[in-house]
């Protein structure tokens, strides 16, 4: 666990900065998380829920998992030492936090669970290359207790809407850089360039760049439909579009 220094002891503020900074990529972006925790409540036994965050970055999605559900036992995953060592200050011991890279196949075995209710993850798969997201459904599947839930939320645009989706996309832009120009939130550049300057965080964000000196694979966003088949592929009795809002939606899928 990260020893905390006074630098990051306002962790609530680095919350804050990062939720405000990721809303001006998607202003909808708590009712995807409601969503999300809709159908945990739907498909929960009356044990209390066990979750596991993937590639849960500063925690956000558990951090209102644990508002939704305040006994759930919660693993969270990631590999950025940065966004981890802000999960770790904010959660405590209300969560499990393992370092663990979901491009390996051996990343399960860092799991403190074999069974989990519920794989929850939003905005995050997109930087890993198709073949291995493949693969990666098929280890999520095999992770959760049967009749478990997976859900996917990420920039999932519908093939079937190509000239909408470039019209809602620069619309997104137009307010986003308005936001940008009036200083009402920090881009995600800046967010890391602040980031560097705190003293705790700093050390961190260097290896955050030997760890991805490329800022990450290429990002790749495939339309909804490419995730519903991947899914099916992958063992899940059933999958669907759980939500959607412009080029992004939630996919999901039960075992």
């Amino acid at each position: 666990m990260l020893a905390m220094s006074p630098y990051i002891s306002n962790v609530a503020a680095w919350q804050e900065s990062w939720d405000r900074q990721q809303e001006a990529y998607m202003p909808d972006r708590e009712q995807r998380f409601t969503v999300m925790l809709d159908a945990v409540d739907a498909i929960r036994e009356a044990t209390p829920p066990r979750l596991l965050d993937l590639a849960g970055g500063t925690g956000t999605i558990s951090l209102r998992a644990l508002r939704r559900f305040p006994d759930a036992e919660i693993t969270l995953v990631d590999l950025d030492p940065a966004l981890l060592a802000l999960a770790t200050a904010s959660l405590g011991e209300q969560a499990t936090i393992v370092t663990a890279d979901l491009g390996r196949p051996d990343w399960t075995t860092a799991l403190p669970h074999r069974r989990y209710d519920a794989v929850l993850t939003a905005t995050a798969l997109h930087w890993l290359p198709a073949d291995r997201l493949r693969i990666l459904y098929t280890e999520i599947r095999d992770l959760l207790r049967p009749g478990g839930l997976f859900v996917n939320a990420d920039h999932m645009p519908d093939g079937d809407l190509p000239e909408l989706t470039k019209r809602l996309l620069a619309r997104g832009e137009e307010h986003r850089a308005a936001r940008y120009a009036a200083g009402a939130v920090l881009s995600w550049s800046q967010w890391w360039q602040q980031a560097e300057q705190d003293p705790t965080l700093a050390p961190l964000v260097q290896q955050r760049h030997a760890i991805y000196p490329s800022g990450h694979s290429p990002e790749w966003m495939p339309p909804a439909s490419w995730h519903l088949t991947a899914l099916k592929d992958a063992g899940f009795t059933e999958v669907g579009t759980l939500w959607r809002g412009a080029a992004d939606a939630a996919v999901v899928a039960l075992h």
